[in-house]
């Protein structure tokens, strides 16, 4: 049962846990926020947002590209949005804005958590693979001013995002792109943004393709 896959990955959440920005540092402790600091049937972008730390953005960008690949997504628009605020909080890592900021009316948007917490479940069987490949290394990348290379990529992602969420799987690859640079900073390991590079060069191929057959063009 999906509770069951919660309350399986809260039960690892360490007795007197301090902050959800120091608690984030890959993707396990990801779910675990979710899962421990969210409750309810619905839950909104804001609690999500509150969960892993809504002033530190590895995590928020983290969390944003796994929204993207989960079952989140079947919601009608939920793409577009998670777009939108992944290009809200980049914009302001590239301008060097030190805590990030979101429209209320984003923050407000809510869904069923049953959905969020089958995400949770499917992930969870492939945590222990990402997570034992993730450590720091080549961590100048992930640090000023590579760093803001970085915000603007996932401003790249996030524009490729929009048209090919009207295609059936089309945001999966930016998205991807969008988790690998979030796991890339919250774990300071700059041989996944390379990785992450790569996941964007393959949407951009995409998105030509598509615009390729198009019509009208």
């Amino acid at each position: 049962m999906p509770a069951l896959a919660c309350k399986s990955i809260v039960s690892v959440i360490a007795i007197g846990l301090q902050s959800c920005m120091s608690k984030v540092r890959n993707l396990r402790t990801l779910l675990q926020s979710l899962c421990a600091e969210t409750d309810g049937e619905n839950v909104s972008v804001g609690d999500l947002l509150n969960a892993v730390g809504r002033r530190s953005y590895g995590p928020v960008i983290l969390l944003l590209g796994f929204i993207a690949i989960s079952p989140l997504t079947i919601i009608p628009g939920a793409n577009v949005l998670v777009a939108l605020i992944t290009l809200i909080f980049a914009i302001q890592m590239v301008i060097g804005r030190p805590y990030p900021w979101i429209p209320r009316k984003a923050l407000e948007f809510s869904f069923p958590r049953k959905h969020m917490v089958a995400g949770v479940e499917m992930a969870d069987k492939y945590v222990a693979q990402v997570d034992r490949f993730l450590k720091p290394r080549l961590t100048f990348l992930t640090q000023p001013p590579f760093v803001n290379l970085v915000a603007l990529a996932c401003v790249g992602a996030a524009l490729v995002t929009l048209p090919l969420s009207f295609v059936p799987l089309g945001p999966v690859v930016p998205s991807l792109a969008v988790l690998l640079f979030g796991l890339a900073i919250t774990a300071r390991d700059g041989f996944v943004i390379v990785l992450a590079g790569a996941s964007l060069a393959g949407a951009c191929c995409v998105l030509m393709r598509v615009w390729a057959v198009l019509p009208f063009v």
